[in-house]
This record gives structure tokens, C-alpha cells and sequence, in this order.
């Protein structure tokens, strides 16, 4: 990759925009641990008291009417883009403001900014409904599921960047696929945004959730937050571009849910649970949309190879060892000292 030449250091300098989530703080250390003169700017609406070694911080906040963001990525040889707003859901145009409106910001501002790599943290959310039965490469339509929110807003950016990319060839434009990504410091933040306040922290433990609802349809993938940031640090550092799918073995259903939670897979029909759950959302008890569940089940499985081939990539973690560790670090009520993971 381009090397700059305003860096001290003499390595590239690379800003990532939103740095203090789930994803933002494990490629902010996943940076800062390569010790090979990279320079990486995080930008966040709320600076933490987190600061990983030789890394600086700015105050953004990329909402139209927001930060000009254009000085804060003059120089850069290399945006991350990993702000996105899962709350409130019972008001997408504020999520659409932030999610859409504010990535278009981020993208034009790198253009203008003359930034020559972009790389987006798209999700396999943006993904149209697939097959449970076998793997999807990167090629499967992108068109998510339009009742949820996240799969629109996710969907909407891929269509953006498809003419973004080609109105800015000298530009080199990577879309990250990751299925659900967990970590034992995100789990205080995972447990309020999709679970809220019905899902006390002391019941995330074995023996107190004897079943777990097997539901027709329910098998998606994830992978541990850090293996997701080494696979967005390459795309940095590689002259690659285009999509990557990422995540790790095995798909989780519901058994290995079962078996993470010490509980036995139950038989369920979906109409039920759907209208509780519609009703704890509406009466705003529980904070995910019912609509985010219909997504997961008919969210298709990726094919993760052109990640492993070309970015070197290979996850450390298995997929039923980063929901444990998340699970894990909701019972002892884990988080870090940034805003979107406090506890």
C-alpha cells in the first residue's frame, strides 16, 4: 500500500471512522500490536480513556450537519469505515441519518480527501435471503431483507459503493461480509441492544435457560471480533479489492446454542414467538425489532475462501468459541473503557 510521507514513522497512516465499538477497538489494537510504523487516527463521537499505544483520537461525529471530515483524512493513505448505529429501532430515519447519509459523508469526504484505499464494514446482513444448505460466495445478490432496518441500511450502502467505485477508479474499494461478530468486551453492549432489559446478565449462565427455541431456519454464522480485525488489516495492507466474506466454523443453530448454554434445543413455532416479541418491542421492553429475527433466518451461509486465499486470512477462534466468550462476559458483566462498550 501507498506509504505517506507526512508519517514520521515512515508507514502508512490509516484513519478508522468509528473505533471505539465492537469492531473499531480490536482493529485499533490490531493495528497498534503490528509495530511496523503504521499511524492510525480513531475517530469517534466520544473519545474513550482507552488508548492502545501510538494511537491518536479525534472527536467526530459523521451525521450530516456533523464534523467536517475532509482535514481529518487529508494525508491518509487508508479509511476504515466501522460507525454504525444499531439504536433506536423504533426510529429508522435517525439509524438511516447515521448509517446512510453519514457513510456517504465518510466516502465522499476520502475521495475528496484523495484517499486512495477505502474499506467498508458491510455486514452478511446486506445479503438477500439463502440457502441454509450449502455456501454463498461473494457474488450472491445484495439486496438484504427489506423489513429490517440494518439489512436495508447495509443493502443501500452496497448499491452506493457499486457507483462509487466505478466513479472513482483510482480509488481502491473493500467491503467487509462478516457474519455476527462477538467478544467478551462487547458483551455489555450486545446484551443492551438486542436484548435489553428483559436478559438480566446473572441469567446468561448454565442451568438457569433450560431450552433453547429451535426455530425453522435458525443457522447463521459468526466469528470473534479480533479475527475480523487481523482479515480488515490486511484488506488495508494488500492490494486487494471487492468483497470478502468472513466468518468462522461451525454455523451456530440451534444445538450449539443448546450446548453453550448447558440447555436442550426445543421444537418451536416461529408465529408465536414472533408476536411476543413484537409485542416486548412495541411496548419497547425489548430493543431489537422482531424484524432483525426474520433476517437471521433467512440469512444465507457464506463461503469464506476468497478471504482465506487472498487476504491469508484464518480465523483463531470458532464460532461457538466467540459466542461463549461473549456469553461468558455478559454474566461477569465485562466491557471496556469506551463509551459504546461500558458497562
Amino acid at each position: 500500500m501507498t506509504r505517506s510521507p507526512t508519517d514520521g514513522a515512515g508507514g502508512p497512516r490509516v484513519v478508522v471512522v468509528g473505533a471505539t465499538g465492537n469492531v473499531g477497538t480490536s482493529v485499533m489494537r490490531a493495528f497498534a500490536e503490528r509495530k511496523d510504523g503504521v499511524a492510525v487516527t480513531g475517530l469517534a463521537r466520544r473519545l474513550p480513556a482507552w488508548r492502545p499505544e501510538g494511537t491518536a483520537w479525534v472527536a467526530a461525529d459523521i451525521a450530516p450537519g456533523g464534523t467536517a471530515l475532509v482535514p481529518h483524512f487529508r494525508g491518509a493513505d487508508a479509511i476504515v469505515h466501522l460507525a454504525w448505529r444499531f439504536q433506536p429501532t423504533h426510529d429508522p430515519v435517525t439509524t438511516w441519518r447515521t448509517n446512510v447519509l453519514g457513510s456517504i459523508r465518510v466516502f465522499e469526504a476520502a475521495a475528496e480527501a484523495g484517499v486512495p484505499v477505502v474499506v467498508h464494514a458491510s455486514s452478511v446482513g446486506a445479503y438477500s435471503p439463502g440457502p441454509k444448505d450449502r455456501l454463498v460466495d461473494e457474488s450472491w445478490p445484495t439486496h438484504g431483507w427489506p423489513r429490517a432496518a440494518y439489512c436495508r441500511e447495509k443493502a443501500y450502502l452496497e448499491r452506493y459503493l457499486d457507483a462509487f467505485a466505478l466513479s472513482h477508479p483510482g480509488i481502491r474499494v473493500v467491503r467487509m461480509r462478516p457474519g455476527f461478530l462477538f467478544k467478551r468486551e462487547s458483551a455489555s453492549q450486545q446484551r443492551r441492544l438486542f436484548a435489553g432489559p428483559l436478559l438480566h446478565p446473572q441469567l446468561v449462565r448454565h442451568s438457569l435457560v433450560p431450552a433453547v427455541p429451535d426455530l425453522p431456519g435458525l443457522r447463521f454464522q459468526a466469528l470473534h471480533t479480533d479475527d475480523a480485525a487481523a482479515a480488515y488489516v490486511e484488506a488495508v495492507m494488500r492490494p486487494v479489492h471487492g468483497a470478502f466474506n468472513l466468518a468462522a466454523d461451525p454455523p451456530l443453530d440451534a444445538a450449539a446454542l443448546a450446548r453453550l448454554l448447558d440447555a436442550r434445543p426445543l421444537r418451536t413455532p416461529l408465529p408465536p414467538l414472533r408476536v411476543a416479541l413484537s409485542a416486548a418491542w412495541r411496548l419497547r421492553l425489548a430493543p431489537a425489532s422482531p424484524d432483525l429475527l426474520d433476517a437471521v433466518l433467512r440469512l444465507p451461509l457464506m463461503d469464506c475462501s476468497r478471504a482465506r486465499a487472498t487476504l491469508d486470512w484464518e480465523p483463531r477462534h470458532t464460532a461457538e468459541d466467540a459466542l461463549r466468550e461473549c456469553l461468558e462476559g455478559m454474566h461477569a458483566r465485562a466491557g471496556m473503557d469506551t463509551a459504546p462498550l461500558a458497562v
